[in-house]
């Protein structure tokens, strides 16, 4: 079934086309006939948005009620980019429909002159041509998505190799002038500074280990291997453990303070995921808040759902910055000097999605930050 739309306010020429079309037994046809350009706009664009049968072909007077000459094909190219046209034109403006072929036409017919074998012929050319024409334009549509993702690509690779160069050197230099110290001055060092300088070498290496687990893991994250794995745990505890553990790597520096309000015994997690998301997160709220400050993380359940809270005293995130905090080695514009891969969000963020659950930030300068992160109790598996 051929579609036609029919664009002819003349009864007479309209009438005779579809009387061509409907005693021609090349193929079966399904003629729309409209008067005005607005009607035929108006429907065509009514199909697209119901995604209904778009029409294969329109027929289009150059002169109708509310248009005229070549801006009835402007118009309609423009309203509606992707269906082929074939412009009637009266018998001394054939000039008109070459020119209407510049325009987006695929072909023009002079009314009077309009024969069977003819008009099939500039319909199956007009659908071929537009066909090629459709065609072509999605290949450079295709090719300049790919010069796009090229492009990106490249950015991500100069921002990662920029990041890798700017974290890496800090641990290395601290553990290469500690290591000096010890080896030049081993006899002259007291035995609480040879502590220091190993503490030094040591905090540089997990610095650098961490670096190489973030990498690793949006690697991982990018071919799919990153699983979400949950078994039953014990909400309450594991949080717990998690805070004992950082309460040693942040020292008498900040306190974190743990309320919990529900029996959380039994919820199904994956324990791997969750310690990604609360390390992060945890290690955030002290990396940006000042000393002696407190962080408060919080454990509440709604219904089949439990919600994570984490509150600190920092110095907060800039509005302009806050929709952008999840993208891969995104940091905001006031962290200054304070060292970061602006890959801890991303991670944290895929995590939640693993879980099916969300993540929400709110944040003012000066004020600190809350993040919310909602997750599923249970397994939906």
């Amino acid at each position: 079934m051929i579609h036609v739309l029919l664009v002819e306010d003349s009864p007479t020429d309209a009438e005779l086309i579809q009387e061509v079309l409907e005693y021609t037994h090349q193929a079966k046809w399904h003629v729309t006939h409209v008067e005005r350009l607005s009607e035929a706009i108006e429907l065509c664009t009514l199909k697209l948005s119901q995604s209904q049968h778009k029409f294969d072909i329109v027929i289009l007077d150059l002169r109708l009620p509310d248009s005229t000459g070549l801006d009835t094909v402007k118009d309609f190219r423009f309203e509606v980019p992707n269906i082929p046209i074939i412009v009637l034109t009266g018998t001394n403006d054939e000039q008109l429909g070459l020119q209407a072929m510049v325009e987006g036409a695929q072909d023009y017919l002079v009314k009077n002159e309009i024969s069977t074998k003819q008009l099939l012929r500039a319909i199956r050319y007009a659908m071929e041509r537009g066909l090629i024409l459709n065609q072509i334009q999605q290949s450079e549509l295709n090719t300049r998505e790919a010069l796009v993702k090229e492009q990106e690509l490249n950015q991500v690779k100069s921002q990662f190799i920029s990041m890798i160069s700017h974290e890496f050197r800090t641990p290395m230099s601290t553990i290469r002038a500690s290591v000096d110290l010890i080896q030049l001055y081993s006899d002259e060092i007291t035995s609480e500074q040879n502590s220091r300088y190993l503490k030094r070498i040591e905090n540089g290496i997990e610095q650098m280990l961490k670096l190489l687990d973030e990498i690793l893991f949006i690697q991982r994250n990018e071919v799919g291997c990153v699983k979400f794995c949950p078994r039953s745990i014990d909400l309450d505890a594991f949080c717990q453990e998690i805070i004992d553990v950082m309460q040693l790597s942040v020292s008498q520096e900040h306190h974190i303070v743990f309320t919990a309000s529900g029996d959380y015994s039994q919820a199904e997690m994956d324990e791997e995921l969750l310690s990604c998301i609360f390390t992060n997160l945890l290690s955030n709220a002290a990396k940006y808040s000042p000393k002696n400050s407190n962080i408060y993380f919080t454990l509440n359940g709604q219904n089949d759902t439990v919600v994570f809270q984490i509150q600190d005293q920092g110095i907060g995130i800039p509005t302009s910055d806050q929709n952008y905090l999840f993208e891969n080695f995104y940091r905001a514009s006031n962290v200054r000097g304070i060292q970061g891969t602006g890959l801890g969000l991303a991670i944290v963020k895929r995590c939640v999605e693993l879980h099916q659950g969300s993540i929400k930030i709110t944040s003012a300068v000066g004020v600190g930050t809350t993040v919310v992160v909602t997750l599923p109790l249970y397994s939906e598996s």
